[in-house]
């Protein structure tokens, strides 16, 4: 059999080298560097956001912030303790 060569199409950027660094790069890891790499992810995520949507990004991550807050405050504020006297 005959390999058949594919024409692929890569989005804008990207090509068939840049995919195979890639590739070789994730398959190369170690499962502790795979797991370290996932947690990094996790407390830090960056996105590109178009230039016209950064104030509503900005303004929703001020609210959300701002309703984590209170709802934080919310559950750390214990209830009065009852004055009544056990006789």
């Amino acid at each position: 059999m005959s390999k058949q060569r594919v024409n692929q199409k890569f989005p804008p950027g990207w090509n068939e080298s840049r995919v195979r660094q890639v590739l070789d790069y994730y398959e190369s890891q170690t499962d502790e560097e795979t797991a370290a790499e996932i947690e990094s992810a996790l407390r830090n995520t960056i996105m590109e956001v178009p230039t016209a949507l950064v104030p509503a990004v900005r303004e929703l991550i001020a609210k959300r912030k701002a309703a984590r807050a209170r709802a934080t405050k919310r559950r750390n504020t214990t209830p009065p303790q009852s004055r009544v006297r056990r006789s």
